[in-house]
């Protein structure tokens, strides 16, 4: 059985993976937030580190529309 910890973990990967592919789309955070239709704030809140995470699956999939990747992508511990 999964801890609550591997469900933190998961939303910090996610977290970050939203923030590096953003980075790599030479998006801003205004940018992603105007793309998907959610607020500025929301975004901020998405991306940060330390910031509790409850962002839904289709919040996850229109970020990934977004920046124009696979939503696999956002679930990868690979090189974050």
């Amino acid at each position: 059985m999964k801890s609550k910890n591997d469900l933190t973990d998961i939303y910090l990967i996610v977290a970050k993976n939203i923030k590096k592919y953003r980075k790599l789309a030479k998006m801003t955070q205004f940018e992603l937030a105007k793309k998907t239709g959610y607020s500025y704030g929301y975004i901020r809140l998405v991306e940060a580190p330390k910031c509790i995470k409850k962002f839904s699956l289709e919040s996850i999939y229109y970020i990934a529309l977004a920046l124009d990747i696979d939503i696999d992508k956002l679930f990868s511990s690979d090189d974050i």
